[in-house]
């Protein structure tokens, strides 16, 4: 797949892109939503026979938009979602840097210069995407700003136990710490990547060494807690107890933000300095302060014994 990042104004020139269907969105989470038309675009562009797009946006258009807003952490920052979309098997994604200049453009001047100028024949969105100055731009004002140049197909709105599967139901989920129900929305477990980096390395003298993992900033971390994770080193997966928190039993005063510690399971390699993979599967219990080591020790061990039991039924593996 190949990414290409368009800054306004972006001269696109005649014959630059082959014939493309090219599905709207900002497509956050990458959610079981968003691969239906994700999985639309691709399939008409099969039978057309020509390229499969998808244009998205950042930053989140409420971080230039609204006065208030200053920073967004996101389900799937860009750099996964790519990842992402790249395994459905598209071969353009449009990254559109969102600018106030780029908001002001009235709907049929987006549509003439980054739909029909990029040689789109196909539109796919979601029932609900708009475009163009004040989101004035509609999938039922579409079809009459295409000059007759695309088609438009409407993907529906997918629910699930009636409600609507949405990157703001699914970050609620992550919230509340309920990670578990999450596949059923996102069609697999919540994952937030970073750098191992050099921790207090007090898990190793007390018999749980950990990987202390410097989780992007843009990613929605989950609640503080202890957490049952799967960590993905060098393309293996592995089993493993996760704590999200300040440490309060060592430390009196509260650090800027949580650290991301993660003990895994029958392994003794060092990854300082490597990009890990968490994906995130229940929440255990929440953070506390023990009395002290012999007693925080105690719960670590009942801790692993708890995810040992979760991946065992869960997934079925030894570890």
């Amino acid at each position: 797949m190949e990414v290409i990042h368009i800054h306004h104004p972006y001269k696109i020139e005649p014959g630059q892109f082959l014939p493309m269907t090219i599905g709207l969105g900002f497509f956050d989470g990458v959610h079981l939503g968003h691969q239906k038309v994700i999985n639309t675009v691709r399939e008409i562009a099969e039978e057309k026979g020509v390229k499969s797009a998808i244009m998205t946006f950042d930053p989140h258009p409420s971080v230039v938009l609204q006065k208030n807003v200053k920073h967004v952490e996101y389900i799937t920052p860009i750099k996964e979602k790519a990842r992402l979309i790249e395994e459905l098997n598209i071969d353009y994604l449009f990254v559109v840097h969102f600018t106030k200049e780029f908001a002001g453009l009235l709907p049929e001047e987006f549509v003439e210069q980054y739909l029909i100028g990029l040689n789109v024949v196909h539109v796919v969105a979601g029932f609900d995407y708009s475009y163009g100055k004040m989101g004035k731009g509609t999938m039922e004002t579409l079809p009459t700003h295409s000059q007759g140049k695309f088609e438009v197909t409407v993907v529906p709105k997918l629910t699930l136990e009636n409600k609507k599967i949405s990157s703001t139901l699914i970050r609620q989920l992550i919230k509340e710490g309920q990670l578990d129900r999450l596949p059923a929305y996102l069609g697999r477990f919540y994952t937030t990547s970073g750098i191992v980096i050099h921790g207090d390395k007090r898990g190793r003298t007390i018999g749980f060494p950990t990987a202390n993992t410097d989780v992007d900033d843009a990613f929605f971390v989950p609640p503080i807690g202890v957490y049952s994770v799967r960590i993905l080193v060098n393309g293996v997966w592995h089993e493993g107890v996760c704590n999200l928190g300040y440490k309060p039993t060592f430390k009196e005063e509260q650090e800027p933000k949580p650290s991301i510690e993660v003990h895994i399971f029958n392994f003794d390699e060092d990854i300082y300095g490597q990009e890990v993979v968490i994906e995130w599967h229940n929440r255990i219990r929440s953070e506390k302060k023990f009395s002290g080591i012999e007693e925080l020790v105690q719960q670590i061990e009942k801790d692993k014994e708890n995810a040992i039991a979760y991946f065992k039924k869960t997934i079925g593996t030894q570890v």
